[in-house]
């Protein structure tokens, strides 16, 4: 899709972040020289086509409280890890679930959670709860808590580059 000069503004008006105000969508087409009615459109017409997959936020769990956050890794067959996380991603508790290849001999892991909670305790009780549930618990795994965060922000774009980036990391 070839973007115009009026869409790349708005996408990189929309990379900054939508401001805190009664009508975000309205600032965010101010800011980018359009109306609300037509920032909405095109960013409607740009997710149609594929170009903006979604508009997302980021959560900042420490400073609502979540410091206990655990990244739980699994080895599951390779036939069975969709429909295990499929399930896995069900759970109320699990705030990201995916699949990723495996890098053996060192990380021999290809199904991942994230779970953030108030408590250690807490977090490893339901990642007991998620392992007999799904009869996980003879599987190979890893829980990784997390130490410190990173900086944390959405996809960026940058007219010196031909792609969207993203930034993102461990919390």
């Amino acid at each position: 899709m070839e973007l115009s000069a009026s869409d790349r503004r708005l996408l990189a008006k929309a990379a900054e972040g939508l401001p805190l105000v009664p009508r975000p969508f309205a600032a965010l087409g101010r800011a980018a020289g359009l109306s609300e009615t037509d920032a909405l459109a095109r960013l409607a017409a740009l997710q149609s086509a594929g170009a903006v997959k979604r508009l997302g936020l980021i959560v900042r769990h420490r400073e609502l409280g979540y410091r206990a956050n655990a990244m739980v890794a699994w080895d599951i067959p390779d036939g069975d890890v969709d429909a295990v996380g499929a399930r896995m991603s069900g759970f109320p508790f699990v705030t990201l679930c995916y699949r990723r290849r495996r890098a053996p001999p060192q990380w021999p892991y290809n199904l991942f959670a994230m779970i953030h909670g108030t408590e250690r305790a807490a977090v490893l009780k339901q990642i007991g709860d998620l392992n007999r549930q799904l009869e996980l618990e003879a599987k190979p795994q890893a829980v990784l808590f997390s130490r410190r965060r990173f900086k944390q922000r959405g996809a960026r774009y940058s007219a010196s580059e031909a792609s969207w980036t993203s930034s993102t990391a461990a919390s």
